[in-house]
């Protein structure tokens, strides 16, 4: 986020910098950031101003992270209102000016664009995709068994004593790999060593003390499968499972409230939207009511909940993917018991060829039912703590000064302006040189990626900021690879007339108002800033949801970090010594023989070795 590009080489030591002092510089009193440093004294530099913000707003009684500090400093350099040249020396003046701004927009606690800030910098920490995170905490489920998984594999048992210890460890990293119990928990104690038993009796450590490690591992995974089938079957039977809880109902009754929850979120996100929205277009034809009313702080608030809308979106299409995963599983579980049951019914003894496969599919079940309970605990919180990032509406936007500015205007919901343009459509043959696609003559026009998130671009340039929802219907432009939607058939034809002068006054406004670089989707345009490597977000996967009214309104890109040119700075001349000659005689004192035995020993280090 904080670019090495217009950060140059410090030379000023009053800025903390690194590096030599010359002549000039202890005459200018200036702070050099070449962009041709090393980026570890480029990251020195960033760090140091950090720093020093970080400090400072803990002095006036506010903690921020760095990840956010390192955020506005990105938005303080990019607004040209702030008066930055990436392309010149910027002087200690300049570096003292970009801290005061930074400590402004940071202190401003109730502005709503910095709780946007906030909002995605703390989303962006904090959520990952699904796949990712099961990944990730499969990751994090393997180091914490490393220890126990050594301790069984590199045991070399021999001893009756040894070989009993040996298989309680054995019970106990079942038990932990499952997650069904506690290891100090008796009764669970004894039905999985019950179980293991049944499957592994302790006479055969001696056959599993000689495998590989490799192999060690392997079975130990697939005697932990078998035990907790054997136990999820025991359980439905009414024959054991202690410690184990009933994931499908817990996963039945969590998934549809938190649900109903976001979706009662959005609902009443979208309901301030609509009256953000009417008021603003509104005041838009109203002088008076624009010079009273402050349309920058009402658009920067309607950013805010546009954002926290995209944000419950995502949670929402996790969540909802996961109840859909959960209602798949539950169905197998239920056919895999009968299964069991009809194949060990009234028999004696079945051959582990017919049972193991289908107590370790339980177990697979299982274990992917626990990963949707924490993904679903996760996501719930996630959204718990974006919530507080709408605090400045109240106090900005009373109930009582929003009713007054409705008073004559009409409020809109996205599905009723799409509906108001659904059949005013854009005519071909008007436009010889630019593309329209429309979905009836173009595959897969639903997947395609709209830029702006599916926002008209011409409202939001010609409104300096209104967001409004394009509408596909309408036709969608393709313009330079690139896919553009409208909300009227007019503002199409206004953008299509200069396209190139529309994108760069979106471009423009992103740059003072930061928080519109993610709400629009805006990354690729300002690539050229590379992240401070302690304040970035590489481990993060920011996506889209796409739903019945905004499948068109959003742009995938992803996120390139190509090699970087390195190179060395030498801070003094220096020549290369070479090695120097050292031999070593030995035998020159002779010994028990009357005859010297003499050797001779080249110790001289090879140059490759200096």
């Amino acid at each position: 986020m904080v670019t090495r590009r217009w950060l140059r080489t410090p030379n000023c030591p009053d800025c903390h910098g690194e590096g030599p002092r010359t002549e000039a510089d202890r005459h200018g009193s200036c702070c050099r950031f070449r962009s041709r440093m090393p980026p570890t004294q480029a990251e020195s530099v960033i760090r140091s101003i950090i720093r020093e913000i970080g400090q400072e707003c803990a002095a006036h009684g506010e903690i921020v992270s760095e990840t956010l500090i390192a955020f506005m400093v990105k938005a303080v350099v990019l607004d040209p209102s702030n008066g930055f040249n990436m392309d010149r020396t910027l002087m200690k003046s300049d570096v003292q000016n970009l801290v005061k701004l930074c400590m402004t927009r940071l202190l401003d606690t109730k502005n709503p664009s910095l709780d946007t800030v906030k909002m995605q910098v703390y989303f962006d920490m904090n959520y990952t995709n699904r796949v990712e995170f099961l990944e990730e905490h499969h990751r994090v489920l393997e180091s914490r068994l490393g220890s126990v998984t050594r301790e069984i594999t590199d045991n070399r048992a021999c001893a009756k004593e040894e070989l009993e210890s040996l298989y309680r460890k054995i019970i106990s990293y079942v038990l932990l790999r499952s997650g069904l119990g506690s290891p100090t928990d008796i009764k669970t104690v004894r039905e999985v060593t019950a179980a293991l038993q049944s499957v592994f009796p302790q006479a055969e450590l001696g056959t599993f003390l000689t495998l590989s490690k490799k192999d060690k591992e392997r079975q130990l995974k697939e005697l932990t499968m078998i035990v907790t089938g054997i136990r999820l079957f025991n359980r439905d039977c009414g024959k054991g499972g202690e410690g184990i809880d009933d994931l499908p109902a817990v996963l039945h009754v969590a998934i549809p409230a938190t649900m109903q929850h976001i979706d009662y979120q959005l609902e009443t996100a979208r309901s301030q939207i609509y009256r953000y929205t009417a008021i603003l277009e509104k005041a838009a034809n109203d002088p008076l009511m624009r010079a009273e009313l402050q349309p920058y702080m009402l658009k920067e608030a309607l950013y805010n909940i546009r954002q926290y809308e995209v944000f419950l979106q995502i949670i929402l299409s996790d969540i909802i993917t996961g109840a859909q995963e959960v209602e798949m599983m539950t169905k197998q579980l239920g056919a895999h018991l009968e299964q069991l049951k009809m194949t060990i019914k009234s028999k004696i003894a079945v051959p582990t060829s017919q049972v193991f496969p289908i107590f370790i599919a339980l177990s697979t079940l299982w274990t992917s039912l626990q990963n949707e309970t924490i993904v679903v605990g996760v996501l719930s919180n996630l959204f718990t703590h974006i919530q507080p990032f709408l605090g400045a509406h109240e106090l900005y936007f009373p109930e009582r000064v929003m009713q007054c500015h409705l008073n004559g205007a009409t409020v809109k919901t996205d599905v009723c302006r799409m509906k108001e343009h659904m059949e005013d459509r854009v005519n071909v043959a008007d436009f010889r040189k630019l593309e329209w696609l429309f979905p009836e003559t173009t595959a897969n026009f639903d997947k395609l990626l709209i830029q702006y998130r599916g926002f008209c671009a011409y409202t939001f340039a010609a409104t300096d900021g209104l967001l409004l929802p394009g509408n596909p219907a309408i036709g969608i432009l393709k313009y330079k690879e690139k896919y553009y939607t409208f909300n009227s058939k007019d503002a199409a034809y206004s953008f299509a007339e200069n396209p190139e002068h529309y994108i760069d006054i979106v471009r423009e406004k992103a740059k003072k108002n930061t928080e519109l670089i993610q709400l629009l989707e805006l990354h690729q345009q300002f690539e050229t800033f590379i992240p401070y490597s302690q304040a970035n977000l590489r481990q993060k996967v920011t996506h889209s949801v796409q739903t019945d009214l905004s499948h068109l309104r959003r742009e995938n890109c992803s996120q390139v970090y190509p090699p970087k040119d390195t190179s060395t700075q030498s801070m003094r001349e220096d020549s290369t010594g070479m090695p120097r000659p050292q031999i070593y005689l030995a035998g020159l004192r002779g010994g028990k023989s009357e005859i010297t035995d003499e050797v001779k020993v080249n110790l001289t280090r090879d140059v490759d070795e200096t």
